[in-house]
């Protein structure tokens, strides 16, 4: 994993000022610039437009600053990470903001400037940007830099490819993580989940091969404090099973361990702060592969709780693996429990691949991860548990269908699929995210990237009272 950290230069560093501006702080500003600053400016055509990065000379022929524009004050909720995505553009050296952010704009370019730096470099040599920043004094910088180095394990994890990101090596990175902050782990792998009751995850996982065996991985961490359990969806490759997807749908199927990735990054973000709280993360890692012991369409399994699921598509699968980890969450108390999915191409197709919707029935959370959202720059939205469709999950032959037919509200069904193993009574919310920038934005390549997890670690203190 790279260390984004890195990209922070000490407080007493030498820097050159990165001034950045709206269009109505230009006209002010250039006033007390020297005349050649004003001049180059002109000469560039710059006007404060959003991401436009201008390197100014001195008189001298080195380098006076920087300018980076906003854009307009009405625009400005359009652009993300305006600052990280100005370093690439910045020769090296070390800089130091200047201009008018408030505290809340100041930690947006800190991070930005930190998750800029991030490159995945396993395959080939992917260098980052050499500029440094000097972090301003209204931010914690340490803070930002373990909220970095979370997100760059979540990418890290869902751009290997997924020879060398099966269920095996997912439990390897867990458990390094585990090591780096005395968590403690278990792993229940192979024939031993029929003998733990975990059916599920054995049956979607069995057809893979011997050293793809599946398996859940747990891990706690913490002595004190409110309890949060953390649930990620670890399908490592999906092939669809026997409902076998189209070669160009399984083009990103190695990000179906998305919401493992997630849970784990946002873990190590939240022992990397030691915040006081105890920690359950459950992931059940799988391969939903083709082979002659394929769970079938019109099976029906039992799951954890003893709940009966009809199979009507094998490509279904991350709600089977989560319903055995999700009830193994409720059989201990939990004061809130979260699952984290690359679950469905309806949610993608209800908000694209920026928004990270979310179903909870608690107004008081749901409202906090909205606010923590838009504080991190995380942006979420809050879709419906909408009780009328209960019935769309309800086949007759059994409790539960894992595919609804019909098409319609897939996100949604899927949530109440889930909400059925979370446990009576639960502070339980769902998210289905992406997990995947499908084009490099400021401070976000394109490939694997994480969501929600800012927006929950930003509204646990006031969801947890911590």
């Amino acid at each position: 994993m790279p260390d984004l950290s890195d990209g922070f230069a000490p407080a007493d560093a030498d820097a050159r000022p990165l001034w950045v501006l709206g269009p109505d702080d230009l006209k002010a500003w250039r006033a007390d610039q020297p005349a050649h600053v004003g001049n180059w400016l002109d000469k560039a055509g710059f006007a404060a437009q959003a991401g436009r990065v201008i390197v100014v000379p001195s008189k001298t022929g080195g380098v006076h600053g920087a300018v980076l524009g906003l854009g307009e004050a009405g625009q400005r909720d359009r652009h993300r990470f305006l600052v990280g995505g100005a370093r690439a553009s910045l020769p090296e050296g070390d800089w130091q903001l200047a201009g008018n952010l408030d505290p809340d704009a100041a930690a947006e370019a800190a991070l930005g400037w930190l998750l800029a730096g991030y490159a995945f470099g396993r395959y080939a040599k992917a260098p980052s940007p050499a500029a440094r920043l000097v972090p301003p004094t209204a931010v914690d910088a340490d803070r930002i830099a373990a909220i970095a180095a979370g997100e760059a394990l979540t990418r890290d994890l869902i751009n290997t490819p997924a020879n060398d990101m099966g269920p095996a090596e997912l439990e390897s990175a867990a458990r390094d993580l585990a090591t780096a902050f005395g968590a403690g782990i278990t792993v229940t792998a192979g024939d031993a989940l029929k003998d733990a009751n975990f059916p599920l995850i054995h049956t979607v996982g069995r057809a893979a091969a011997p050293h793809r065996a599946p398996r859940l991985i747990e891990m706690t961490w913490g002595d004190t404090g409110p309890r949060l359990t953390l649930v990620g969806k670890g399908v490592c490759f999906d092939t669809g099973g026997l409902n076998l997807k189209p070669g160009a749908s399984m083009g990103l199927m190695k990000k179906d361990m998305g919401g493992a990735a997630t849970v784990l990054g946002l873990a190590r973000m939240i022992m990397a702060l030691k915040l006081p709280l105890r920690l359950r993360v459950l992931v059940p890692a799988v391969e939903n592969a083709v082979g002659s012991d394929a769970f079938r369409p019109g099976d029906i399994l039992t799951a954890r709780d003893g709940k009966t699921v009809e199979i009507n598509n094998t490509d279904a699968e991350g709600r089977l693996v989560l319903a055995d980890a999700l009830a193994l969450a409720a059989e201990e108390a939990s004061d809130l429990t979260v699952s984290m999915a690359t679950l469905t191409g309806a949610a993608r197709v209800a908000v694209g691949p920026d928004l990270a919707p979310f179903f909870c029935d608690d107004d008081g959370i749901a409202a906090a991860f909205a606010a923590g959202g838009a504080a991190a720059r995380d942006p979420v939205w809050r879709m419906p548990f909408w009780a009328p469709y209960e019935q769309m999950i309800e086949p007759g032959i059994a409790d539960l269908d894992n595919a609804p037919k019909g098409g319609f509200a897939g996100a949604i069904t899927a949530a109440l699929f889930l909400r059925r193993f979370a446990g009576d009574g639960t502070r339980y919310a769902h998210f289905d995210i992406y997990g995947w920038q499908p084009q490099s934005a400021p401070a976000r390549p394109k490939g694997g990237v994480g969501q929600g997890a800012r927006a929950i670690l930003a509204a646990l203190p006031g969801v947890l009272g911590l």
